[in-house]
C-alpha cells in the first residue's frame, strides 16, 4: 500500500512539472505561427507596393517619351514655317515708319489711335498701287528709358498691334508678316533730347519680294 502511495505521488508530481511545460510549448508554437502569417502579409504587401510604383515609373516613362515626341514634331513645324518665312522673304522693296508723333502712342500702351491707323491706311493704299511685296517684317523700337526688358516688351507690344490692324481691316495674311522687337538698341536719334527720345519710339514696316 505504502509502494503504490509512492508511484502515485511520483505521478502527480510528473504531471504538475509537465503540464505547464507542454502548454507553453503550444503557445510559443501558436505565436512562431501568427507572427509568420503576419510577415509573409506584409512581404506580400511590400511586393505589391514595388510592383505598382515600377508600373507608375514606366507610365512615366512613357508619358516623357511621347511629350518629348510631340516637343520634336512641334519644333518641325516651327522649322518649316520660318523655313517658308525665309524663302517668302526676299529683296526690301518698301519701308514705311511710323513715328511716335504720327502713331501718339500712350505711355506703356500699344493701342493704335486715329492718327496710326490713317498713317496705316495710307501705308495699305501704297502697297496696293505700287503692287509689291509678299512679305512683311514689323519691328517695334523704343527710346532708352526704362530698362531694355520692359522696352522689348513695349516694342513688340506695339509692332503686334500694327500686324492685328493689318490682319484685321484688310485681311493680309498672318503668315505673310511678322513681327520683332528691338528695344533701344537701334536708335534714329539722340536719347539724350526729348525730341530725338519721340524720334526713337516708333515701328518701322518692311516690305520684301
Amino acid at each position: 500500500m505504502k509502494k503504490s502511495i509512492s508511484w502515485l505521488g511520483l505521478l502527480l508530481v510528473a504531471i504538475f512539472l509537465l503540464g505547464p511545460a507542454c502548454a507553453s510549448k503550444k503557445y510559443v508554437n501558436t505565436e512562431v505561427s501568427s507572427v509568420d502569417q503576419k510577415v509573409a502579409s506584409i512581404s506580400t504587401e511590400v511586393e505589391e507596393t514595388q510592383k505598382r510604383i515600377q508600373e507608375h515609373d514606366q507610365k512615366l516613362e512613357t508619358i516623357g517619351e511621347l511629350i518629348n515626341k510631340q516637343d520634336g514634331q512641334i519644333k518641325q513645324v516651327d522649322g518649316k514655317i520660318e523655313e517658308v518665312k525665309t524663302m517668302i522673304k526676299g529683296n526690301l522693296v518698301m519701308k514705311a515708319t511710323l513715328s511716335n508723333n504720327e502713331a501718339k502712342f500712350a505711355f506703356n500702351s500699344a493701342e493704335l489711335s486715329q492718327e496710326a491707323k490713317a498713317a496705316l491706311d495710307r501705308f495699305v493704299q501704297r502697297l496696293i498701287e505700287e503692287n509689291k511685296g509678299v512679305y512683311i517684317e514689323i519691328q517695334g523700337h523704343t527710346d532708352n528709358v526704362g530698362s531694355e526688358e520692359v522696352n522689348l516688351a513695349l516694342g513688340r507690344k506695339r509692332a503686334e498691334g500694327v500686324m492685328m490692324y493689318l490682319y484685321k481691316t484688310y485681311h493680309i495674311p498672318l503668315y505673310r508678316m511678322s513681327v520683332v522687337s528691338l528695344g533701344s538698341s537701334v536708335p534714329v536719334a539722340d536719347n539724350s533730347t526729348r525730341d530725338g527720345r519721340a524720334q526713337n519710339r516708333r515701328v518701322e514696316i518692311l516690305v520684301y519680294e
